[in-house]
């Protein structure tokens, strides 16, 4: 007689280069012992599987008419049925969103994350569907530009809305009922290039989502 095994609670991390890995000093994506949704896995253990879906350049919902194809709305549609049932959604995008081209300040960003936390807690008409609990996390404010890779994509007013980002998705969270933390609380931009994260940093990071996935599986 086979014996049935219970799922392990599913997670997935959508998100952007900072989700994705991206390594600051060289451009590489960190390896599985350093970036932050692979230590998650580690810390939630075996009793929950960690998707990573993380793309670089992935913004809430803008087409980027420079690089193209990096509309979060877009790519949560597919996400979701790739991976569904999934159990608990975590959603950290907007830094993009500060880039000088999209001219959008932390409001407007704010209100595009809405349309993302709206489609989230809706069911599709999939067989598994169903809606997850959602994380929204903010990212932290972008570093000082002076002097880094990114200084010509993103300028000061970009790093002024940056610090504002965490408030306005406080608010969104509580309008859609979502869940948040903002990452800005343990982890920092690097100063090597303003915008991604450090190595040593990121075994914190997994430690404090993994300990807000945990009140989501309660």
């Amino acid at each position: 007689m086979s014996k049935t095994t219970k799922n392990p609670i599913s997670v997935v991390c959508f998100g952007d280069s900072l989700t994705w890995g991206f390594n600051p000093v060289d451009k590489s994506r960190y390896g599985h012992d350093i970036r932050w949704t692979r230590l998650l896995q580690k810390e939630l253990g075996d009793g929950f599987y960690v998707a990573e879906e993380g793309v670089n350049g992935r913004t809430t919902v803008f087409e980027d008419p420079v690089k193209g194809d990096k509309n979060g709305l877009t790519h949560l549609a597919t996400v979701r049925k790739t991976h569904m049932p999934i159990d608990i959604l975590i959603i950290m995008l907007g830094t993009n969103d500060l880039q000088a081209r999209f001219c959008m300040n932390a409001e407007t960003i704010a209100i595009a994350m809405g349309r993302l936390l709206d489609f989230a807690r809706r069911p599709t008409d999939d067989v598994e569907g169903r809606a997850p609990k959602v994380l929204l996390m903010s990212p932290p404010p972008l570093a000082p530009l002076a002097g880094t890779p990114f200084v010509a994509q993103f300028s000061e007013q970009s790093v002024t809305e940056s610090h504002r980002l965490a408030a306005c998705y406080r608010e969104k969270a509580v309008e859609y009922g979502a869940a948040f933390f903002d990452a800005g609380t343990v982890i920092s931009a690097s100063p090597v290039d303003a915008v991604h994260f450090d190595a040593e940093p990121q075994a914190d990071l997994a430690r404090a989502v993994a300990a807000e996935v945990r009140k989501l599986a309660n």
